[in-house]
């Protein structure tokens, strides 16, 4: 310390009126951080429980997606195997041969007309 000036973080020496008011000051600023910090811990955890719940979300459309992509999975192996037995019973239904099918007729007669008897 040269110079009669106090090194930086010393106390300097302060009246009675002073010494209150800088009291005041600090204990302004010790609420303030106390007070900051609060919030932004509040703030961390709101963000953290909004990060949780998209997460969450996101698993559970995934899920869905697998599940339906299984389902659509499914219908086209139906549908594959449905359009053979239709392609095979083309080839043996009388009906689809019978030129009465072209005529436009009430179905039932043309139905019986087509049909062996």
């Amino acid at each position: 310390m040269s110079g009669g000036v106090p090194a930086a973080g010393s106390a300097l020496p302060r009246s009675s009126e002073g010494g209150q008011q800088s009291h005041e000051e600090d204990d302004r600023k010790v609420r303030r951080r106390e007070k900051n910090r609060v919030a932004a811990q509040r703030s961390r955890k709101k963000q953290t429980q909004k990060a949780d719940k998209l997460h969450e979300e996101y698993e559970s459309l995934e899920q869905e997606n697998t599940s339906l992509k299984r389902e659509i999975g499914k219908l086209t192996d139906e549908m594959k195997h449905l359009s053979e037995v239709l392609k095979d019973h083309e080839k043996i239904c009388p009906l689809l041969h019978c030129t009465m099918n072209f005529v436009t007729v009430p179905r039932p007669d043309a139905l019986s007309s087509c049909l062996p008897r």
